[in-house]
């Protein structure tokens, strides 16, 4: 059973998505531990709901980035991580955090990288006026959201649509395929070749 934690910073509905398909056993693993850097992170009450234990850790107790990451690296040696997926986790993580579980950290952005990285893609996306977007599931490396993309799913964007109205289809998309992400590395069905990540 592949060993999962989950990074959050705010209301945890990807989290929800990931932790109900390991329950539904659509997914062959399961959720060790939530670490959001964050103490009133609603994502919080959603692991406390499910009796997984949750860590806060917050970067201003720690003298440097370094420190901090190097704490959140000892809790997931601890609970013996297998796959660190990072879930609305607002922070771009670095070296110390990466360089252990390079190949074994994944995020979900919602856009169709790599367009529209960083922040506020839905809103990027929006003001750009494409006609498509959508969600990506990549490997996380040393850039800001590009990383090896895993899956992705596209999303039309429709004459009357708001930021809001497209960002909730977007994340319909995202609560989909990111469990399926998960799914295929447990079952050891994804490979990094250079850019690409194939599927076997």
């Amino acid at each position: 059973m592949t060993r999962l934690a989950i990074l959050i910073s705010g209301t945890g509905t990807n989290m929800q998505a990931i932790i109900d398909a390991c329950e539904r056993k659509e997914v062959p693993a399961q959720v060790t531990v939530v670490i959001s850097d964050k103490p009133d992170a609603p994502g919080l009450e959603r692991a406390k709901k499910h009796r997984i234990p949750a860590v806060v850790f917050e970067p201003k107790d720690f003298p440097s980035k370094d420190a901090y990451e190097l704490e959140i690296v000892k809790e997931l040696q601890k609970k013996r991580i297998d796959l660190v997926c990072l879930a609305g986790y607002m922070r771009i993580v670095g070296p110390t955090l990466l360089s252990p579980f390079k190949g074994r950290m994944i995020n979900i952005h919602p856009a169709l990288l790599p367009s529209f990285p960083g922040l506020h893609a839905q809103q990027q996306a929006f003001d750009y006026g494409v006609t498509i977007t959508g969600a990506t599931v990549h490997f996380v490396d040393d850039g800001v959201d590009t990383g090896p993309i895993i899956v992705q799913s596209a999303v039309p964007v429709k004459e009357d649509d708001t930021v809001e109205s497209l960002s909730a289809r977007i994340l319909a998309e995202e609560h989909r395929i990111y469990p399926k992400a998960i799914k295929w590395f447990a079952e050891g069905k994804l490979t990094i070749e250079g850019r690409k990540v194939k599927l076997r």
